[in-house]
């Protein structure tokens, strides 16, 4: 037996009083509804950008002539997270790349550490997150016995008891 629900039904959405494109820009699910809900407007987000892009965590590598205005809303976004991230629990790019290097255990390795100083601050991030991750797998992991008894089918078992009691 069925029973009509009060939900909306495909035709009674295009029947409300919003346009489709102010609904997903007001929601937020678009990179521009986000920039809208965040910061108000492209300008305020690349200017935030601009202030945490400093030496000390940013790589300039953003073209001359283009500049940060002419980069998409969704990669401004993520770049304004990683950029709040690194800052907030690292400070610096040195300071990330001494966190790699430490949880990977690598901290006397000189020509890595100059090798990671080229990484770019969101990959830099990404790789202390699965080093993290890894050493945190690692540690949590049982010690496996170093001399382990071969394993032994049946068979295998019934003669090996059979030539102990000989």
């Amino acid at each position: 037996m069925k029973t009509s629900s009060p939900s909306l039904s495909p035709s009674s959405q295009s029947s409300s009083s919003q346009s489709p494109s102010s609904q997903s820009s007001s929601s937020g699910s678009s990179p521009a509804g986000k920039v809208k809900g965040q910061f108000e407007n492209k300008g305020k987000l690349l200017s935030a950008v601009q202030a945490l892009a400093t030496p000390a965590l940013w790589l300039d590598r953003v073209s001359a002539d283009k500049g940060l205005s002419k980069v998409s809303n969704a990669k401004l976004l993520r770049l304004h997270a990683a950029l709040s991230r690194a800052k907030e629990q690292f400070g610096s790019r040195d300071k990330l790349i001494g966190a790699v290097l430490s949880v990977g255990k690598r901290a006397g390795d000189e020509g890595y550490k100059s090798r990671l100083a080229g990484y770019p601050l969101p990959r830099l991030l990404d790789l202390h997150d699965s080093l993290t991750k890894s050493a945190a797998a690692t540690a949590s992991k049982p010690k496996v016995a170093a001399a382990k008894a071969p394993a032994r089918t049946k068979k295998a078992k019934q003669k090996a008891a059979a030539g102990a009691r000989a």
